[in-house]
């Protein structure tokens, strides 16, 4: 199968960034408010975290985009 004519852009990692950032603003609001835990320890929690989401979250984006151009026979405009 030939990828090269599909194109995600960037739409993975827009979808990444929203996603992940959303879930670790949360949880790390939520861990200030309830413990009041000191800096060092939110920079142990949250770094790691914010890693492995965005890898799980970018490549899962863009499998699920090139899924539904290949499903929809998207591709670069054509005039007939």
């Amino acid at each position: 199968m030939d990828y090269s004519v599909f194109d995600p852009g960037d739409g993975p990692a827009v979808f990444g960034i929203l996603i992940v950032g959303a879930i670790v603003a949360g949880l790390a609001l939520w861990v200030e408010f309830t413990w009041s835990p000191p800096t060092w320890l939110h920079l142990l929690l949250w770094i790691p975290l914010i890693c492995i989401l965005t890898f799980v979250v970018l490549r899962l984006a863009k499998s699920a985009l090139l899924v539904l151009q290949y499903k929809h026979r998207a591709g670069e405009g054509r005039l007939e």
